[in-house]
């Protein structure tokens, strides 16, 4: 299974840092996780989403080693 890891105010949405998950693409993880965490619709569609630390498509195949970074845009100082 994937490896999903949630940043700064993604992971205040789903209330863990990181997660185990089975979707077969990034686009139906990105539907799975909205469903089941309501707290990320005005969240997820900001979001990078990183997969073994480079931007993907949606249609890109998740292995079940892969590691997915859910980021939130950040505010710097």
């Amino acid at each position: 299974m994937a490896r999903v890891r949630y940043f700064a105010a993604a992971e205040e949405a789903v209330g863990r840092d990181e997660e185990a998950r089975g979707e077969a693409t990034v686009g139906a993880l990105r539907e799975a996780l909205l469903t089941e965490h309501p707290g990320l619709t005005g969240i997820l569609p900001r979001c990078a989403v990183l997969v073994g630390g480079s931007r993907v498509e949606d249609d890109t195949p998740l292995a079940t080693d892969a590691v997915v970074d859910i980021l939130p845009p950040f505010a710097g100082g």
